[in-house]
């Protein structure tokens, strides 16, 4: 977090004169943690039980019966994990947006943004882990989480918006799937996607804000490698050549067998960097 917000320092530092327009007030921040607050205040109502439960496990026989439970433990071990990994993106998504308010806070107020340590995780220290199954079964689950509906079709439909040349329609599109999917697996993606699409329209600091939430959100996912060049190109278009050397010196420490390492030592020379 120190990392991601000296770099975001680097690219709010390009805005010049535009910067009296886009910088966030004290009032901004404190709405930003009460939308945060609500959040997790509907996260709580999620432990809230509404009402008996009322399993069917009726059966004309002993097996019969044995077999209705079986069925009710694999229904409910597949909504508590689900629900967990809902959990844990709200924890990500809520940690990483305060540590960005904190970084903000700080700037605001004028203090030392190198003091500023490492964001407590959302919650608490603890790790949330899937409550254990009663029995050995097999439940259905996936590693990147259960999607919202509309979610994937959203993303595709602003992948297809990129593709296609649309600049501004793939930004948009993908501004307002951060919106409506806080915390989704396919954010890292969509912030990386929206950069590139910022970028077609020439909005360069932008762009490199995108491309820092895209590494920030999953910083050793599979488009990490690629946020991460794709920021200190950004950086270095942006005119901060010294950031931008030590961001994309970080590709190939980071990300050693990636593709992206020899796209950034090409980036590299062409900056000059030692």
């Amino acid at each position: 977090m120190r990392i991601a917000g000296w770099i975001l320092a680097a690219v709010v530092a390009t805005a010049g004169a535009a910067q009296a327009q886009d910088q966030q007030t004290l009032a901004d921040i404190r709405q930003e943690l009460t939308v945060l607050h609500v959040e997790i205040q509907r996260l709580k109502r999620e432990f809230s039980t509404t009402g008996s439960p009322a399993p069917n496990l009726s059966g004309s026989s002993v097996l019969e019966r044995v077999d209705a439970i079986e069925a009710e433990l694999q229904r409910l071990t597949r909504q508590t994990e689900q629900l967990n990994q809902r959990v844990q993106n709200i924890v990500t998504d809520g940690t990483n947006r305060i540590g960005d308010l904190e970084f903000r806070l700080v700037e605001l107020e004028g203090g030392d943004l190198s003091t500023l340590g490492e964001t407590s995780t959302l919650g608490g220290e603890a790790e949330i882990t899937a409550a254990a199954p009663a029995s050995p079964l097999a439940p259905a689950a996936t590693e990147q989480g259960e999607l919202a509906v509309g979610e994937q079709s959203d993303f595709e439909a602003a992948a297809l918006a990129l593709a296609e040349g649309d600049f501004q329609a793939a930004a948009d599109q993908f501004a307002q799937f951060d919106i409506s999917y806080p915390g989704s697996p396919l954010a890292p993606e969509a912030h990386l996607k929206r950069g590139q699409a910022l970028e077609g329209l020439g909005n360069t600091r932008e762009a490199a804000r995108a491309f820092l939430a895209s590494f920030t959100g999953d910083s050793e996912g599979a488009f990490a490698s690629e946020a991460l060049f794709e920021l200190g190109a950004a950086l270095g278009r942006l005119g901060q050549t010294d950031q931008a050397c030590i961001t994309l010196s970080e590709v190939g420490v980071r990300f050693p067998a990636s593709a992206t390492v020899s796209a950034a030592t090409q980036e590299m020379a062409s900056l000059g960097c030692s």
